[in-house]
């Protein structure tokens, strides 16, 4: 008996048919994986480098960064200045709030809100000028000598209808030696 010639077509067929493209695909093989590993290798290596033009890391550019966001500057007041008239204090700190009358102030210029106020006494009203009173800081948030601030609570009761007496500046306590 005579057998049948068996086909090679058995279904097991590959993508390469040729020498050709067997050489081609074990190239490839090769090139390919050394090639993503010099380039993997290169990605690497350039996070170390700075880029052209940058200057992120140079001291002026650190320097920059950490430098304070503002300054203190302290005034000293002259000396031979003199303690400010009420008017100028007022007008420097007083006007804030008498001005408009903010918080329950009493407005500058209005006997009505000054007349029960100037009834407890220059004292009493000196008193609250300085330490403070209900929504008013001591000195209305300001930074003056007892003198000014009674200068200041004189122009204001004064401009608003009252008669009280400006106070004079202490004895030549400076003269002193």
């Amino acid at each position: 008996m005579s057998q049948a010639p068996q086909s090679h077509e058995s279904g097991h067929e590959g993508p390469i048919q040729t020498p050709q493209q067997l050489l081609i695909a074990v190239v490839a093989a090769f090139v390919v994986p050394v090639a993503i590993i010099a380039l993997l290798v290169n990605y690497v290596n350039s996070a170390a480098r700075s880029a052209a033009g940058s200057d992120a890391l140079s001291a002026q550019a650190t320097a920059q960064r950490i430098m304070p966001v503002g300054t203190v500057e302290i005034k000293l007041a002259s000396t031979n200045a003199g303690p400010r008239s009420g008017e100028e204090v007022y007008k420097a700190q007083c006007v804030n709030c008498h001005g408009a009358g903010m918080l329950g102030a009493p407005k500058f210029g209005d006997a009505g809100a000054w007349g029960g106020r100037v009834g407890q006494g220059d004292a009493k009203l000196l008193e609250h000028a300085i330490k403070g009173f209900n929504a008013m800081p001591a000195q209305g948030g300001g930074d003056f000598s007892d003198l000014e601030v009674h200068r200041a609570l004189v122009y204001m009761v004064n401009g608003s209808g009252g008669k009280l007496a400006e106070p004079a500046a202490p004895a030549a306590a400076a003269s002193a030696p």
